[in-house]
């Protein structure tokens, strides 16, 4: 009988246990399905929110600078779509510009025809401190220039370079009413130019901080003056709102003056600066007949309106002025420790550093500077410049914030989001508070973050794009180099949310984004054929031909679907010059005709409805050679193609074209 029950207490121990181990394996299954499930109602929640739908637009335009390649590219924000890339300070193959007679004056400067530049940072146009979509202005870092982009018609309209400058680096950053650009030097040099021994840097190099008049209506830039300034690194900027309009922050590093290896040298001092410099009290002294008329070599090269042609205009001389013609005019806020990027925030009284080589972020206070320069709280003067004292103008500060903060951008509803480059993560930080809210990582080593309108006066607060330099095991390898990410974030909760990683072309250093809705009302489909004011524009088929003027021949030609007129020319020479002014006779949407030319030393052309575009061809060979469309543009593309004969000098070959109605 005991042996029965011990069987039976046995049987019924292994049962318990069994059903114990049946409850934990189901339990722990049941988990495994929820951990694999959650990630998954995530993942499919995500790409839920940037589908976009065949035929639907996406919520934003996003306009990335494309960093040595000297573009700007278009992105559908939330999908991650390239849109466009537009060219801007590089020659472009894909639409010929910078080849076409009718671009190539773009890209003229004091240093010749520079057909390239290494572009950072996009900024849009604001009014009452909001981005208004009329135009998008860029700077290029290299070659010293800005850029303005018209946004009717997704072009280049103007390019204006920059004298006494090295290193175009914080520009063009705008006021709240778009009636400046600012742009400070990277580089300090001595100004003007000479030679000099490189180790006399110290106070004989300067640096200009430079003021960029735009015209309200057109958009026209024009230097309005040079704020002369100590031989720093000035790296960014940004200028104030609301109570803050009339100032512009600099951010600066190297204010030891150092001139060889500076990431060892540039880093002694535990505090650099920003500059704060009160615009309108500039302008004021220039008016009053402060500064001085300096000589200066310096280009402005902008699109004529009407005939679609590029003019160069040289000039030659700035206002320079210094701190010492001005006062009450410029100030340095003491900042640890190099730092990158200068914020303000949309109330316009913090203003944010990201002070690399610290983990503490300073938060400066305008008020409290206003107070600090009336009660003359200042720690020393360099180079006649007051040096506030630090405690007297801070706001706040973030302790322990993260690993090289480079930027800020921030959300409308009193959070700033940080990159932080060495740790890669964006924090998420509170205004007042100064506590951090949120961290997330990114991949990997952002530098500039964007959020829609998140530098202006009314942030669109939804997504945030980390930009990110490395890119190692997210795409699909493509050799040592690869494209660049973007990570979408969501930011409308109190936690930030990964939805997209996309990969980037060029080096995009900085982005801005506004909603479609502002843009497409605006936005130019074709030109009237017209109003094509182009010299050599040819507005119908019977107006084409081919004229002679000793040994240049222009060919006045037109495009439509799908012949191009002449198709036929005869009585070319070798040691003439060509040039096709090709006319696309289209009045249609997104109807470009492209064209080619046989061993064209240039590119192709790519030409929009109603407008005309020059090809410059010199012929090497004699033979018969084939053009055509680059661009396809109906069923009977192939078919839209044509010949020139080219005959030996001194031939007696008359000049003759056939086409439609010849």
């Amino acid at each position: 009988m005991n042996e029965t029950l011990n069987k039976r207490r046995l049987l019924g121990g292994v049962a318990i246990v069994t059903f114990v181990i049946a409850l934990i394996i189901i339990a722990i299954s049941r988990f495994r399905v929820n951990a694999q499930e959650k990630p998954q109602s995530m993942a499919r929640d995500a790409a839920a929110r940037v589908y976009v739908s065949p035929g639907t637009y996406d919520e934003f335009y996003g306009f990335f600078s494309g960093g040595f390649n000297g573009q700007v590219e278009i992105y559908g924000i939330p999908s991650g779509r390239l849109m466009q890339v537009i060219p801007v300070f590089s020659q472009n193959a894909e639409d010929g510009y910078g080849f076409s007679e009718e671009t190539k004056a773009m890209l003229m400067t004091s240093h010749g025809f520079i057909p390239w530049d290494d572009a950072h940072h996009p900024e849009l146009s604001q009014t009452n401190g909001t981005p208004d979509g009329r135009w998008l202005f860029i700077n290029g870092n290299n070659t010293p220039r800005i850029a303005r982009l018209d946004l009717q018609r997704f072009r280049t309209d103007e390019i204006l370079e920059i004298p006494h400058v090295a290193g175009l680096h914080s520009a063009p950053f705008i006021t709240q009413n778009s009636e400046y650009l600012v742009a400070g030097t990277r580089f300090s040099v001595p100004i003007p130019q000479k030679d000099m021994p490189i180790a006399d840097y110290k106070s004989n190099f300067k640096g200009t901080l430079n003021f960029i008049k735009l015209d309200p209506t057109s958009g026209h830039m024009s230097i309005a003056f040079q704020l002369l300034v100590p031989g720093f690194d000035y790296d960014l900027a940004h200028c104030g709102k609301g109570p803050s309009a009339d100032w512009c922050f600099f951010s600066s590093y190297n204010t030891e003056e150092a001139h060889t290896l500076l990431e060892v040298n540039a880093s002694q001092f535990d505090k650099d600066y920003i500059a704060a410099v009160n615009w309108k009290r500039a302008a004021q002294c220039v008016a009053q007949g402060n500064g001085k008329q300096t000589p200066a070599d310096y280009f402005h090269n902008y699109m004529d309106p009407n005939t679609h042609t590029a003019k160069s205009k040289e000039l030659k001389s700035t206002t320079i002025l210094t701190p010492q013609e001005c006062s009450d005019m410029i100030y340095f806020l003491p900042t640890p420790k190099s730092p990158h990027g200068v914020d303000v925030d949309p109330t316009g009284e913090y203003i944010v550093a990201g002070a690399k080589l610290s983990s503490t972020l300073p938060v400066h206070s305008f008020h409290k500077m206003l107070t600090a320069i009336q009660q003359k709280q200042f720690e020393t003067v360099r180079y006649g410049i007051p040096v506030l004292k630090y405690e007297a103008v801070l706001g706040g500060e973030v302790p322990n914030a993260c690993l090289g903060p480079l930027h800020n951008e921030f959300d409308g509803k009193g959070n700033v989001y940080t990159t932080c480059f060495i740790s890669s993560e964006i924090i998420k930080w509170k205004l007042g508070t100064w506590q951090i809210e949120d961290r997330m990582p990114v991949y990997y080593a952002p530098g500039h973050l964007m959020i829609p309108g998140g530098d202006s006066a009314h942030p669109w607060g939804k997504y945030l794009i980390s930009l990110n330099k490395m890119t190692k095991d997210r795409f699909l390898p493509t050799g040592p180099e690869m494209g660049q990410s973007a990570d979408l974030i969501d930011i409308s909760g109190d936690k930030m949310r990964m939805l997209l990683e996309f990969p980037t072309i060029g080096e995009p250093h900085y982005a801005q984004a506004i909603p479609a809705s502002i843009l497409m009302p605006h936005n130019i489909k074709y030109y009237p054929i017209s109003q094509d004011r182009n010299p050599y524009a040819t507005v119908s088929e019977q107006d084409a031909k081919a004229v002679r003027e000793g040994n240049v021949v222009h060919v006045y030609m037109t495009a439509i679907r799908s012949h191009f007129n002449p198709d036929n020319i005869e009585g070319i020479h070798v040691g003439d010059t060509v040039y096709f002014h090709v006319t696309n006779l289209e009045q249609d949407w997104d109807v470009p005709h492209g064209f080619a030319m046989m061993g064209a030393a240039n590119s192709d052309l790519l030409i929009m409805p109603g407008e005309t575009r020059t090809l410059k061809w010199v012929p090497k060979q004699v033979g018969v050679f084939p053009f055509y469309c680059t661009d396809f543009c109906s069923a009977l593309h192939q078919e839209m193609q044509g010949y020139v004969r080219v005959s030996p000098p001194g031939e007696k070959v008359a000049l003759s074209w056939h086409g439609a109605g010849r």
